[in-house]
């Protein structure tokens, strides 16, 4: 059995192609995505390592969107993602496409749909972008993380799964980032990619952030700008002559992530749908700074569940490097203070949610054939 997976959310993939191993036997896996995130990058996405880690074929798919953008070139792409999905479908030959939301998915989904190849799609934000929106009228089923989601497919065929979250976020294995117990300690996080906005400000007041907390920040990994490697200089001017200390690392992989979150006090970081609900599972205090220019504000509304249940304070992008490090040092003496109020929103993290997912895309290739 063939199993096409794309989409823009490989974090919530990963637990359910364990899971789907785990469930059939005789599954094989093929994945369709982004080997490079950023124009002019040359390194490889976190998705394409940990993918082809694992031993699954990946075949790039150089799709484009159409939301918020009049660069000629990304409208091309548009056409040119959905003929190579179609030949890439056609060599492969699916029983079902599993997909995780996001431009890159919408020409695969509409290809399989002309090549009559069903697709279960899943949804993990609070608020549906365009691309689900479009890809769940040709989808068999959606699976939804959050109840809020319902009603933007009314009368579709729905499964409320919850958000797939690796499990390794509760293990501690490693012991890689030596503190200062006598401080608090940030794991500082903007996704896969990093942020230049957020690594810029590290860079500026590296020392002044080490007077108040240790830093373990995960900075991306950009072939351009090179943020590990600047950063990692800029700590040995300094180092030893602060009271914090500073791990710096392009992704926190699996093995270090328990280590990470368990020793952080709080977090900083985007309001992606996996980190909010990492820090929602794990009740850690954050301050979170939402990426603006999504989809219908998704990060902006993933943030204020948290917020609204006394976990996270907001930051406006716009005014973040001027707000960003007195809310650390506020942070810093408040963070116990940040206490999750809402028992019922913590219910709705499932921790059989790739369980779930992997159950019905199974299901529904039986129903195929």
């Amino acid at each position: 059995m063939k199993i096409v997976i794309t989409g823009g959310h490989h974090s919530s993939a990963l637990p359910v192609i364990q899971e789907l191993n785990r469930q059939s036997s005789d599954v094989q896996i093929i994945w369709l995505g982004h080997k490079y995130s950023l124009k002019g990058d040359k390194n490889p996405t976190l998705e394409f390592y940990e993918v082809t880690t694992l031993g699954i074929p990946f075949y790039e798919v150089k799709a484009g969107k159409l939301y918020k953008t009049f660069n000629l070139g990304r409208l091309l792409k548009v056409p040119f993602g959905f003929f190579q999905s179609l030949i890439l479908l056609i060599k492969i030959k699916p029983d079902i496409i599993l997909s995780f939301g996001g431009y890159l998915a919408v020409p695969v989904v509409l290809a399989g749909w002309l090549l009559r190849i069903p697709s279960v799609t899943h949804e993990q934000t609070v608020a549906v972008g365009y691309a689900n929106k479009l890809i769940a009228k040709f989808a068999q089923k959606i699976l939804i993380s959050w109840p809020q989601s319902q009603k933007y497919f009314p009368g579709k065929n729905t499964v409320l799964t919850g958000l797939p979250l690796r499990k390794e976020i509760y293990k501690v294995i490693t012991n890689s980032f030596d503190v200062n117990i006598s401080i608090p300690t940030v794991y500082l996080t903007a996704g896969k990619t990093g942020s230049v906005k957020i690594n810029e400000f590290v860079l500026k007041h590296l020392d002044s952030i080490l007077q108040n907390v240790n830093l373990i920040h995960q900075c991306g990994d950009h072939s351009v700008y090179k943020y590990f490697e600047r950063l990692s200089s800029r700590y040995d001017q300094i180092k030893g002559k602060t009271p914090g200390s500073y791990h710096v690392r392009k992704f926190v992989f699996d093995n270090e992530i328990g280590e990470a979150y368990g020793k952080s006090n709080f977090v900083i970081s985007r309001a992606g749908a996996h980190t909010v609900s990492e820090l929602l599972a794990l009740e850690k205090p954050a301050i979170l700074i939402p990426i603006p220019w999504v989809s219908h504000n998704e990060q902006y509304k993933n943030a204020k569940l948290l917020s609204d249940a006394g976990l996270a304070v907001i930051l406006d992008e716009a005014n973040s490097e001027q707000d960003l490090m007195p809310a650390i040092r506020k942070m810093s003496y408040e963070y116990k203070n940040f206490t999750l109020k809402d028992d019922a929103l913590k219910k709705l993290i499932n921790m059989d949610s790739a369980r779930i997912i992997a159950y019905e895309t199974l299901s529904q290739t039986q129903n195929n054939f």
